[in-house]
């Protein structure tokens, strides 16, 4: 008999789960659907695996194994299922050229490019701050309160924002938010020139629109790639995220010093009106709707996506628009776990990205561009490691590694290895040195976007907008205390050295809770399906 068996991994669900299933009496419905399993599947090469197949089996009686045994063994049937098998396994093998042509990377690009303008108007106001507050006499901590004014709106829109997610989706939402930032930026130099209050109002508006990005990003990622992708793709965006802020600090200071200080915010404000007229044309909110995907690709993703697709409670046939259970979400640890390592992840991002350009003034005494050059370092670094982190992460779910076990290591890494970096940071007695500590510390804070920021839509998809809201809330408010409180602190002890500790331990006793609660398996929220503990 000439034929060829594909024999190059473990099968996961062999013929025998069916005649176990379907009962030794029913042998041409178990032959049915070992047939489906058998061409979709493989077998090691190990003889005391073919042993142990065999043996598993003997208990069905000699009918059962008769005929599991001439399905094996009948050249027709084999070579057709493993010519069936080669098939499929070719048409899924999506080599990195054809990933990076394709649609759902041209959507990961572009909501790479929205988080890029997102904190590139953040930070323009870091560095603004120092030649405004030399102009207006503003002391340290009524900058830190100055800078802090983006948090007041941010505080306020993050839940809203993803509850619209949920029921508007992502795209939608995304285009309001970036033209309503846009228009908050655009607009500083007239606020700043009207009143205090008036710059701190505009301030707000853009921290408001800023509120729906990333829950908007995490919507759309979740409808254009299958799980293990998904840490790959928020890697890419991610990448845009801290490519913005290594921008806005390098080219802040360039643009303030050939228009004025207010050169950067008409720039970016003008850039955000262009995203949106592309964003609106040329993207699509889900796959099946773009008419343009290959059929490929549209088959690919539904495919993978349907694979890993879990039972989900069964819903009402009509749009139903009730508030989010709120009580129920907080209810359980995993939401917590979020939070909190939402809250230390903004707690560190914007401590270091609005106080970095003062530190390395204060305590190296390097002026306002080298400062900027210093801080905007590490952001670059971040990029590339957060894609790399994304990568690993994928391969390691794609591997056999549970997802549960993926997000905890990779949450780890992201939240001890800064706390060290940051005690190297402290001991630093040279600019460049503190440079290589602060880049080491900010880079491995990366590998925590493949940890709690993809984890929302695995914990649970259908309320992933709302809890993401209530996430980003929580880090709302620990990064308004941060940065606050790196001001006070600054002004009253006179050095950020005590502060750089207390955010070192912080992010340990983070780590900590989340890998004794967080859990990457699906939990649902209607009381017709038990609630894990």
């Amino acid at each position: 008999m000439n034929f060829r068996l594909p024999l190059d991994r473990a099968i996961p669900a062999s013929p025998a789960s069916c005649f176990e299933n379907y009962g030794k009496r029913n042998y041409s419905s178990a032959i049915r659907t070992s047939a489906t399993v058998f061409s979709q599947t493989s077998i090691r090469k190990s003889s005391e695996k073919f042993r142990s197949w065999y043996y598993h089996r003997s208990h069905f009686g000699s009918g059962a194994h008769e005929v599991l045994f001439r399905f094996v063994v009948s050249p027709a049937k084999v070579s057709k299922d493993a010519q069936s098998f080669e098939n499929e396994s070719s048409s899924q093998a999506h080599n990195f050229l054809e990933f990076i042509t394709s649609e759902r990377v041209k959507v990961v690009s572009m909501l790479a490019l929205a988080l890029a303008l997102c904190t590139a108007d953040r930070v323009v106001m870091s560095v603004a701050i120092v030649p405004l507050s030399a102009a207006h006499g503003w002391s340290k901590s009524f900058s830190g309160v100055v800078q802090s004014s983006f948090l007041w709106g941010y505080l306020v829109s993050p839940i809203v924002g993803g509850a619209l997610v949920d029921i508007y989706g992502g795209k939608l939402v995304m285009a309001w938010g970036v033209a309503l930032w846009s228009v908050g930026t655009y607009l500083t130099p007239w606020a700043a020139e009207t009143s205090l209050w008036t710059l701190l109002g505009m301030r707000v508006l853009v921290g408001i629109a800023e509120g729906v990005a990333l829950p908007c990003m995490n919507n759309m990622i979740s409808r254009w790639f299958p799980q293990t992708e998904r840490s790959r793709a928020v890697g890419i965006a991610m990448a845009g995220f801290q490519l913005g802020s290594a921008i806005g600090l390098t080219l802040s200071p360039i643009i303030m010093s050939q228009a004025g200080i207010f050169g950067p915010f008409v720039i970016f404000g003008l850039s955000g009106f262009l995203w949106v007229l592309v964003w609106l044309f040329a993207i699509y909110r889900a796959p099946q709707l773009h008419p343009q995907i290959s059929k490929d690709e549209l088959d690919y993703i539904l495919h993978e996506k349907e694979k890993l697709l879990r039972p989900t409670p069964r819903k009402s046939s009509g749009k139903t628009r009730k508030l989010p259970p709120f009580r129920l979400l907080l209810s359980k640890l995993p939401t917590w776990a979020l939070m909190s390592a939402n809250a230390m992840h903004s707690w560190g991002y914007f401590v270091v990205l609005s106080w970095m350009p003062i530190y390395f003034n204060m305590i190296y005494h390097v002026d306002l561009r080298q400062a900027a050059w210093f801080s905007a370092i590490p952001w670059a670094t971040m990029a590339v490691v957060g894609y790399i982190a994304g990568a690993c992460s994928d391969l390691l779910i794609q591997s056999g590694l549970s997802i549960t076990y993926t997000r905890k290591l990779m949450q780890s890494i992201g939240f001890i290895g800064p706390g060290i970096a940051l005690l190297g940071l402290n001991a630093a007695k040279s600019p460049s040195v503190a440079s290589a500590w602060l880049t080491a510390a900010v880079a491995l804070k990366s590998f925590s976007h493949c940890g709690f920021l993809v984890n929302f839509q695995e914990y649970a998809p259908e309320y992933a907008g709302v809890i993401h809201g209530i996430a980003n809330t929580a880090g709302t408010l620990a990064a308004i205390v941060g940065t606050i409180g790196a001001g006070f602190f600054v002004e009253k002890m006179g050095s950020f050295r005590g502060f750089i500790i207390l955010t070192s331990c912080l992010y340990f006793v983070s780590a900590l809770f989340w890998d004794m609660v967080a859990t990457g398996e699906r939990v649902y929220f209607d009381r017709t399906h038990p609630l894990p503990s």
